[in-house]
C-alpha cells in the first residue's frame, strides 16, 4: 500500500527519523500498566517500536487512510486499531477501567486538548509521554515565575510530575512544521488526590490566568470573595508567582470562604 499523504486539516506531520521514534517509545517506564494507547499513529513509525515492548499496544486514529495503512502493514495491531476521535471517544469501550499509558506524536492543533482529556481520565493514566510543539511541551513542564507558566502548567502538575526530555528539529518530519518540537513526559503522582475541590481549583486557575497581568485581587473579582479573605497578602501578587501547591492552598482558602 502506498504511503499516506499528510493532511493539513488534521495537523499531520509524519516523523521520518527512526532514532527519534525509538527514543520516544523508550520514554515509557512500563510500570503500573499493561496497555498503551498511541494517539495519531499515522503510518506507524512510533508504533513499530511500541509493538516490540512487553505491553499491549492500541492505536487511535481519525484518518481513515492511515487506518487502512496500519491495518495492511501491522498485523500485530489486529483488533487494536480504534478509528475514532480521541477527544470524543469513550476510552473505556476498550480499557474498561484498566490502567493504561498514552503516547504519541500529537497533532499540534489539538495537543493541549489531549492533555486536558488525559487529566479527566487521570485515575486510569499513570503515564503520558509524547511530542508537542516545543513551546507547549515547555509550558506543561514550566515552574512558577515564568511568562509561559500558566493554566496548562498548574493543572497538569497538580496531578503529574512533568519532565521536558528533548527537542526535535523541523527537518525530521514530512512535511516539516514551521516550529521546533519537544518531547515531554508526565508521571502521575503517588498521591494525586487534591485536598480541595477539583472543580474549584480549575475555576480559580483559569480565572486567574485569564488576566495574568493583574493581581489575584483583581483577576478573581468575579468569584465574589469576602472582604476579609481579599485582605490576605496572597491577593497582592500575580498568578504566575504562585506555585502549584500555593494554588491548591489558595483554593482551600476560597473553599472555606464559602465560594
Amino acid at each position: 500500500m502506498e504511503k499516506v499523504k499528510a493532511k493539513k486539516h488534521l495537523g499531520q506531520h509524519f516523523l521520518k527519523d527512526e532514532s527519534i521514534a525509538k527514543a520516544i517509545a523508550d520514554t515509557l517506564g512500563l510500570e503500573g500498566y499493561n496497555d498503551v494507547l498511541e494517539i495519531g499513529p499515522g503510518m506507524g513509525v512510533l508504533t513499530k517500536y511500541l509493538l516490540e515492548k512487553p505491553i499491549d499496544t492500541y492505536v487511535i486514529e481519525i484518518d481513515t487512510e492511515s487506518v487502512a495503512y496500519l491495518d495492511a502493514n501491522y498485523p500485530k495491531l489486529k483488533d487494536k486499531i480504534i478509528s475514532e476521535d480521541f477527544l470524543k471517544y469513550n476510552i473505556n469501550s476498550v480499557f474498561e477501567g484498566k490502567q493504561f499509558a498514552i503516547i504519541g506524536n500529537f497533532p499540534y492543533n489539538i495537543s493541549t486538548q489531549i492533555v486536558f482529556r488525559t487529566l479527566e481520565f487521570r485515575d486510569q493514566i499513570p503515564e503520558f509521554s509524547g511530542m508537542f510543539q516545543k513551546e507547549v511541551a515547555e509550558r506543561i513542564c514550566e515552574k512558577k515565575g515564568s511568562k509561559t507558566y500558566g493554566i496548562l502548567s498548574v493543572l497538569a502538575q497538580a496531578f503529574y510530575d512533568t519532565e521536558y526530555l528533548f527537542t526535535v528539529d523541523e527537518h525530521v518530519f514530512n512535511p516539516p512544521p514551521k516550529v521546533k518540537s519537544g518531547v515531554m513526559r508526565m508521571r502521575r503522582k503517588e498521591n494525586y488526590t487534591l485536598p480541595c475541590s477539583e472543580k474549584l481549583l480549575f475555576t480559580v486557575v483559569k480565572t486567574a490566568f485569564q488576566q495574568r497581568r493583574k493581581t489575584l485581587r483583581n483577576s478573581l473579582k468575579t468569584l465574589n470573595l469576602s472582604d476579609s479573605l481579599r485582605e490576605d497578602p496572597v491577593f497582592d501578587i500575580r498568578p504566575e508567582q504562585l506555585s502549584v501547591e500555593e494554588f491548591i492552598a489558595l483554593t482551600q482558602k476560597i473553599e472555606a470562604d464559602g465560594v
